[in-house]
């Protein structure tokens, strides 16, 4: 199994029209082979000092896949492709940490 977080920036403004897309492909991508879990994250509200915070521009997805091969397949499926045209004036940046269970 591997752990997938995609930090994405986007540009001020988009988060909510990013979002709305970005939930539209979810069903499709759970349906994928190999995903186990896939879904954004953005900050919680909370006084906690230590939360280190994403902002207002930035989505966390937090992934699980149950190989590397599954993600690759995922990374080239149709539907995400199609996804990202759609998203991509929304998009400045996206960083990928890729993890194995310690």
């Amino acid at each position: 199994m591997i752990h997938v977080l995609a930090t994405i920036e986007l540009h001020p403004g988009t988060r909510d029209r990013f979002l709305a897309e970005f939930h539209g492909v979810m069903p499709a991508v759970r349906a994928e082979v190999g995903c186990i879990e896939y879904g954004p994250a953005i900050d919680a509200p909370t006084d906690i000092p230590q939360q280190l915070r994403l902002g207002d521009n930035n989505v966390m997805v937090v992934e699980k896949w149950d190989s590397l091969e599954a993600l690759k397949a995922h990374l080239v499926a149709p539907h995400m492709l199609t996804y990202r045209e759609r998203v991509k004036s929304y998009v400045a940046r996206v960083g990928l940490q890729i993890l194995q269970p310690g």
